[in-house]
């Protein structure tokens, strides 16, 4: 009982810590941007067709799953092509990126690095030469009827998919399903959870000063300890901070706003709007990231498995397995998988193969808008994943002598 009191609170103060304050400046900045551009980053996106491709990669490679939430209500406006798609949900970081960024910098760069360069590649030739788009366009009619036409013009030419007449480019389709206002009004919660906001954000600076400062060190172990040293205000910030975020998430998000998270805006109407959404935004993160520590902890708690040693034995299949979870819409197992490979359980080609199969939240809007083309697009990353993971496999370790496990970890 002990050991589980233990690694529960280990995983409580350390996801905080080590991940989710990181997660907390990142996505405030990306927030402020919009909102002292108005949305004038969106605009430039649509109107240079020829670099569209180029422009999704990049907003996919921003960690989380911001940059690739806001260009899928683009397609489905049809100012961008479905190549553009494509390379935004290859090079499509998700939340994990948040983990490996922290616990294998060096990992995560290698691996994003060459997720973005498939992305850039792979979506030019979707736009270019169709490669393939129209026969498994026209396999997925089969099962789900379209509602957009599968691409926009690029490049000087027409997506090889056949067009939609029932589609309306000038049509006032949704571009999200963002609940922006609080849903309740409470006299006692209300205001207890714009105090619990103001609170988190506090916590999310200390932790940011205190994880540079454990980085710095080295990553040393960190004793579970109250005080004002740095071991106590580890735990003490660590634990208050996830504590709020688990509060805002359930219970503050309904009575102050931004209720439907994992969705981006396009721009804010005050500084104080853009925290609140980064803190929710973060907040939902931190459940995922604990609920993942939590499992693979308890897991090896319980069993004693060593996943290592299993991932070694599984070889090729390996990075066919990290592809295949990447087809999970949703960041919650990549993380798993994050988590997992900051702990030595799998190898680079499977972290990488993952990296470049992942959607993250980005294909929610996709889904609920028109799942055919959340369908193909689905399948447009999977292929390259599984090749490029299968490709590093041979070639990381017997090759280039870099190690398969741990490789980048800190």
């Amino acid at each position: 009982m002990n050991e589980f009191v233990d690694v529960t609170l280990a995983s409580l103060r350390d996801g905080y810590v080590q991940v989710s304050a990181f997660v907390a400046i990142t996505v405030v900045l990306f927030g402020l941007v919009q909102y002292r551009t108005g949305g004038a980053l969106l605009t430039k996106i649509e109107e240079n067709e020829r670099l569209q491709p180029l422009f999704g990669a990049l907003m996919g490679l921003t960690p989380g799953c911001g940059g690739a939430i806001v260009m899928m209500p683009l397609y489905v406006r049809g100012t961008v092509s479905f190549g553009t798609v494509v390379a935004t949900l290859i090079a499509t970081a998700g939340d994990a990126a948040f983990v490996i960024l922290v616990l294998a910098p060096e990992a995560a760069l290698w691996a994003y690095g060459i997720a973005f360069a498939v992305a850039v590649i792979f979506g030019y030739l979707v736009d270019m030469v169709g490669f393939g788009v129209g026969r498994v366009d026209a396999a997925v009619a089969r099962l789900q009827p379209a509602t957009t036409d599968g691409g926009t013009a690029v490049l000087g030419r027409r997506s090889t998919v056949t067009p939609n007449p029932a589609h309306d480019y000038g049509c006032d389709c949704p571009t999200h399903a963002h609940e922006l206002g609080p849903d309740r009004h409470s006299p006692v919660l209300t205001p207890l959870s714009h105090a619990a906001h103001v609170v988190w954000w506090v916590a999310a600076l200390a932790a940011v000063v205190l994880g540079v400062t454990y980085l710095v060190r080295g990553a040393p172990d960190v004793a579970m300890t109250l005080g004002l040293g740095f071991d106590g205000l580890f735990t003490v910030v660590g634990l208050l901070g996830t504590t709020l975020s688990f509060y805002l998430y359930f219970v503050g998000r309904h009575y102050i706003g931004e209720g439907h998270v994992g969705r981006v805006r396009e721009s804010f109407d005050s500084v104080y709007e853009t925290l609140q959404h980064a803190a929710m935004e973060t907040s939902f993160v931190t459940v995922w990231v604990i609920g993942a520590y939590l499992l693979y902890e308890y897991f090896l708690l319980v069993t004693g498995a060593d996943i290592a040693a299993a991932a070694q034995a599984a070889g090729v299949v390996a990075p066919i397995a990290g592809a295949a979870v990447g087809l999970i819409p949703g960041c919650g197992p990549q993380i798993v998988l994050a988590g997992v490979y900051a702990n030595g359980g799998i190898p680079f080609s499977a972290l990488t193969a993952n990296a470049i199969s992942q959607d993250g939240d980005a294909l929610f809007p996709l889904i609920a808008i028109d799942k055919k083309a959340a369908i193909v697009a689905s399948i447009y990353t999977t292929v390259p994943a599984i090749v490029v993971g299968v490709a590093l496999h041979l070639v990381w370790g017997p090759v280039l002598g870099l190690p398969e496990f741990g490789f980048g970890v800190l």
